[in-house]
C-alpha cells in the first residue's frame, strides 16, 4: 500500500509543480470593437472550456493585460486556435438521466460568447465547451449562425428519446452530390463526425478552407529506445541460519524500448509509459570464494507501467518527472542455489527531453525482494538508473 501512496504523491508533486510553472506567452492577435488587428503575445492556457477573457503582452518583458469579452470580437494563437465573438441562441438543456425535460425542443438563451473555430470556409463549424457542457454551431456564406440542434429528452413512456435535427440542418445546408441523407442519418453529435461531414462537403466542393484541428500537431505516441547503465546493489540474509552476504554495487547494461502514450489534454503534458526493459545482476560472495552456489545469476525483463508530466521549457526543452509500477518477469535465474523470484517495485525518474529526440533520465527504484518465495531468506534488491533515450518515431 505504501508504494501505491508513493506513486500517488510523485503525480501530485508534478500536478502541484505544474500548476506554479509559468505557461508561456505564444505569437497571436486580437480584433477590438473598432475592428483593428493588434498583434500580440497571448497566455496559451490551453483553455477546456471557452473563455471569457485572456491574458496578453505585447512583449515577453512587457508586464500583463487582460481583455475580456466586451472589448475583442476576435483573438487566436497562430497555428493554433482561433475564438470569434458571437451573439447566440444557445440551448444549455442538461443531458443528465435525471435532470432531462418533457420537451423535445432546445430552450434557447441569447448570450454573447467566444466560439472556437474548428473549421473555417463558406462553410464554417464552430464548438462551445462549458464543463460538461458541449454545443457545436454552423455558419454559411447564406446562412447567420446557428446552434446544430441535439437534444436528449424524457418521452411520455419515461424513455431517452432524442432530438437529433443537426442531420437535417446539414443535410440542408451543406448541399454536395457527395453528402446524402443516409451519410448523415447515422453520424453523431461530436467533433469528429462533424468535422468528417465538413472535410467532405469541401472535398465535394473542390473549395478552400481552414481546418484549425490540423493546424496542431498530434502526435500522440513515440516510440523510444532506451540504453543505459545500472548501479545496483544485493543483500541477503537467512532468519533461520543467520547468514548475512552483501553482494555489494555492481554496474550493469541495460536497454529498454518505451512506448509513450501523450494524453490529448492539458496541452499533452501527460502521458502513459510502458518500457518493456532488459536488466541482468551478477555477483559473487568473495568471502566464500570456493563454494559455487554463492553466485548470484539475475536476469528478467521489466516492464514499468506509469504516468509521465512534463514541464516545458521552451519549445525545444522540456523536464519530465515520471512515476511506474514495476513488474519484474525473472528469467532462469539463481541467487545461491535458489531460484530467483521477484516482487513488484516501484520507480521515480526526473529527466530531460531536447528536441523531442533526445532524453536523458536519472531513475530510482524502490527495493525488491528476488527471494519471494521462500519464507527464511530475506532479500533486498536495490537499483538506480542512468538512462539516455531516442526516439525513433
Amino acid at each position: 500500500m505504501n508504494k501505491i501512496y508513493i506513486l500517488f504523491l510523485i503525480v501530485g508533486i508534478s500536478f502541484s509543480i505544474d500548476c506554479n510553472s509559468q505557461i508561456s506567452y505564444v505569437k497571436g492577435y486580437y480584433i477590438n470593437n473598432s475592428n483593428q488587428k493588434i498583434d500580440c503575445l497571448i497566455k496559451n492556457i490551453d483553455w477546456e472550456s471557452n473563455p471569457v477573457e485572456f491574458d496578453y503582452k505585447f512583449t515577453q518583458q512587457t508586464e500583463k493585460k487582460t481583455l475580456t469579452i466586451e472589448s475583442v470580437k476576435e483573438f487566436g494563437i497562430y497555428n493554433v486556435s482561433k475564438y470569434m465573438r458571437f451573439d447566440v441562441n444557445i440551448d444549455r438543456s442538461s443531458n443528465r438521466q435525471d435532470l432531462l425535460s418533457n420537451d423535445k425542443n432546445p430552450i434557447f438563451k441569447t448570450e454573447k460568447l467566444f466560439l472556437k473555430v474548428l473549421i473555417e470556409g463558406e462553410a464554417s463549424l464552430f464548438i462551445y465547451k462549458d464543463e460538461s457542457l458541449t454545443r457545436y454551431f454552423y455558419q454559411t456564406n447564406h446562412l447567420d449562425l446557428n446552434q446544430l440542434i441535439f437534444k436528449e429528452y424524457k418521452t411520455l413512456e419515461n424513455k431517452i428519446g432524442t432530438n437529433n435535427q443537426f442531420r437535417r440542418q446539414l443535410y440542408n445546408n451543406l448541399k454536395c452530390s457527395d453528402i446524402s441523407m443516409n451519410d448523415l442519418k447515422h453520424i453523431d453529435y461530436n467533433k469528429k463526425s462533424l468535422l468528417n461531414i465538413f472535410t467532405k462537403y469541401y472535398s465535394c466542393k473542390n473549395s478552400g478552407f481552414v481546418n484549425f484541428e490540423e493546424k496542431v500537431k498530434s502526435d500522440l505516441f513515440n516510440l523510444n529506445i532506451r540504453p543505459g547503465l545500472n548501479s545496483s546493489s544485493l543483500f541477503i540474509n537467512n532468519d533461520v541460519s543467520s547468514r548475512r552476504t552483501d553482494y555489494g554495487n555492481k554496474l550493469a547494461f541495460r536497454i529498454g524500448l518505451e512506448f509513450e502514450f501523450i494524453m490529448k489534454f492539458n496541452k499533452n503534458k501527460w502521458a502513459v509509459i510502458i518500457e518493456p526493459t532488459y536488466q541482468y545482476f551478477t555477483a559473487e560472495d568473495k568471502a566464500i570464494t570456493n563454494l559455487s552456489n554463492t553466485n548470484v545469476d539475475y536476469k528478467s525483463l521489466e516492464l514499468p507501467i506509469g504516468v509521465r508530466h512534463y514541464l516545458f521549457l521552451n519549445n525545444n526543452s522540456k523536464i519530465f518527472i515520471n512515476g511506474s509500477f514495476i513488474y519484474d518477469i525473472v528469467l532462469n535465474s539463481k541467487v545461491r542455489n535458489l531460484d530467483a523470484s521477484s516482487s513488484v517495485n516501484l520507480a521515480m525518474g526526473l529527466g530531460y527531453n531536447y528536441n523531442q529526440k533526445y532524453s536523458i533520465e536519472f531513475r530510482y527504484h524502490t527495493n525488491r525482494d528476488i527471494l519471494k518465495d521462500y519464507v527464511a531468506w530475506n532479500s533486498d534488491f536495490k537499483t538506480i538508473s542512468l538512462i539516455f533515450g531516442y526516439t525513433i518515431f
